[in-house]
């Protein structure tokens, strides 16, 4: 059975993007679906000191393992000041001292949003141009705009929003 993971690159607990993610995860039939939390993984905030000093960590290196024994990824991006939040920098940057192409060419539904209309656009940008440097083959991306008016008890309640949602997830589908 192919394994899908899915991960909200924030570490708060109440993660929009979280939601987000394993709500794309649930549409899919078929495959193992596997939601990772990056508060389940105990990663120091990185620096060549550190690494030089320590090594890599245990947690870092089952997070690699994850990615490595996926089939796919649906990646879901909060936005900070319109760049990554600063728990999924951190963590991108180790797994990438680990090996360069984080993502090892997995297909990827790359999904963002935010309370805003822009849907965490900004970081979706950002992210587009740097993730195929790191092995990153997005086949779908989405910005989902105005998470809170749009999504509401773990479904997406505008249906426009969701048949677009649900079109990227079986390009992902397509693809692994």
């Amino acid at each position: 059975m192919k394994k899908i993971i899915t991960l909200g690159g924030s570490s708060s607990t109440k993660s929009i993007n979280k939601q987000l993610a394993e709500y794309a995860g649930r549409q899919l039939n078929g495959v193992e679906v596997v939601n990772l939390d990056l508060n389940d993984y105990d990663i120091p905030l990185y620096s060549m000191d550190h690494e030089l000093e320590n090594g890599f960590s245990e947690d870092l290196k089952k997070l690699e393992q994850e990615i490595i024994s996926s089939d796919g990824i649906i990646l879901s991006l909060a936005e900070h000041n319109g760049a990554y939040a600063a728990a999924f920098k951190n963590a991108f940057d180790w797994l990438s001292r680990l090996e360069a192409k984080v993502w090892r060419d997995k297909p990827m539904l790359l999904l963002s949003t935010s309370p805003g209309a822009r849907g965490g656009q900004s970081v979706m940008e950002v992210a587009k141009k740097r993730f195929p440097f790191n092995g990153g083959n997005i086949v779908s991306s989405m910005s989902f705009p105005s998470f809170n008016e749009n999504f509401k008890e773990g479904e997406v309640t505008n249906s426009s929003l969701r048949a677009e949602l649900s079109d990227r997830i079986e390009e992902l589908y397509k693809m692994i």
